[in-house]
């Protein structure tokens, strides 16, 4: 009776144990989060009762297998033994991982209530987002050598391999140049301040917004939904257009190709009435100018400003279509013409030619 009741007391007892107290942690952060539901740092924490339960039945295993008497299990002590110190090593290292995850979250989604800068706040969620991904990254290396050191032939490789890790090192230079080149432009990326999520980029002639920024790679959400991918160093030894850098305000132009006698006043007037009636417009400033004529036509430009890219789009768009809806119906004189006439003929041009001198006898002209 004894040899049933043993194993199932050690290891049913260390599950109970590992369940109860991950139980208790969890109803203590609940609590803890309804009195303060001005930080979600509670609330996130609670992510980790997966990687905690097992992380404490790993422990509570590892330390009590030994107890339950069953001679399969002390003959394969080592080996069980090794698994269960792998496990807790993985649960550690996932603890980790979410904890630390929590941690970044809460801190960013506390100062982004509070600030007022949105260009500020886009750079702090580029920053954290890099510092989660190389703490994710470091916590996944860390616990992947401390898994294999624990098998006795890792560690006579590891021995062997620091007798060479002068040329190791060269070696593992030269082909990674590449990588180690895109991790330290995300870093520069991260804290020179560059580039950040959410920022309105032109990059080789496309324009779109910066979605999601890694340690090597940097997507660019296009206006018709494409995604365009691209490696973190090409920020930093290309050039290209940041229009969210130093403000999201932006002045774009609308250009009208009209006749000579086209109203500029009127239109300047309408023009203003229009942006009254357009929320995309922020009231900054506006202009209605002649900026070149042609034999046939004028050029037209109006200026609006808007909060945003997106913003400045629109109001392009709605100033465009109703400022020529307008010249079409109230001054469709003012809209661009081609004179055309039918050619004239052979007798009409002899017609319009001027006479020549009288012609004498002889053929002459007369002098």
């Amino acid at each position: 009776m004894e040899a049933v009741l043993r194993p199932i007391t050690v290891v049913g007892g260390s599950l109970v144990v590992a369940l109860v107290v991950v139980r208790l942690i969890d109803r203590t952060l609940l609590r803890i989060d309804t009195r303060h539901p001005e930080t979600p740092l509670w609330g996130l924490l609670r992510r980790c009762r997966i990687p905690l339960r097992l992380m404490l039945a790993a422990a509570l295993l590892l330390g009590s297998f030994g107890q339950t008497g069953i001679p399969v299990v002390v003959h394969h002590a080592v080996g069980i033994g090794q698994a269960l110190t792998l496990v807790l090593i993985a649960a550690t290292a996932w603890l980790l991982v979410r904890a630390a995850a929590a941690i970044v979250e809460s801190s960013y989604a506390r100062y982004a209530a509070g600030a007022r800068d949105a260009a500020r706040v886009r750079r702090v969620r580029t920053q954290v987002t890099l510092i989660q991904r190389v703490v994710t990254a470091v916590v996944i290396v860390v616990a992947a050598a401390s898994m294999l050191l624990t098998f006795p032939q890792m560690r006579a490789v590891g021995t062997s391999m620091l007798a060479s890790a002068g040329l190791l090192g060269i070696v593992a230079g030269i082909a990674a140049q590449s990588t180690l080149g895109n991790l330290f432009a995300g870093l520069q990326i991260a804290f020179g301040d560059m580039v950040r999520i959410g920022d309105t980029v032109v990059v080789d002639g496309q324009w779109g917004t910066v979605e999601e920024i890694t340690l090597t790679f940097l997507s660019v959400r296009t206006w018709d939904e494409r995604r365009i991918t691209m490696p973190v160093s090409y920020f930093t030894s290309k050039p290209f257009e940041n229009w969210s850098r130093g403000g999201a305000q932006m002045t774009g132009a609308v250009f009208f190709h009209l006749d000579h006698s086209a109203p500029v006043e009127k239109m300047r007037q309408r023009l203003h009435e229009l942006l009254q009636e357009c929320p995309e417009w922020d009231g900054r400033s506006w202009s209605l100018v002649v900026t070149d004529t042609t034999p046939s036509t004028i050029v037209v430009r109006a200026l609006v400003t808007a909060r945003d890219a997106d913003a400045v789009w629109t109001v392009r768009c709605q100033i465009r279509e109703r400022m020529i809806e307008w010249l079409r119906t109230e001054h469709a004189y003012a809209l661009p013409r081609i004179a055309t006439a039918p050619a004239p003929s052979a007798e009409e041009n002899r017609r319009a030619m001027p006479p020549g001198p009288a012609a004498g006898p002889d053929g002459a002209g007369a002098h």
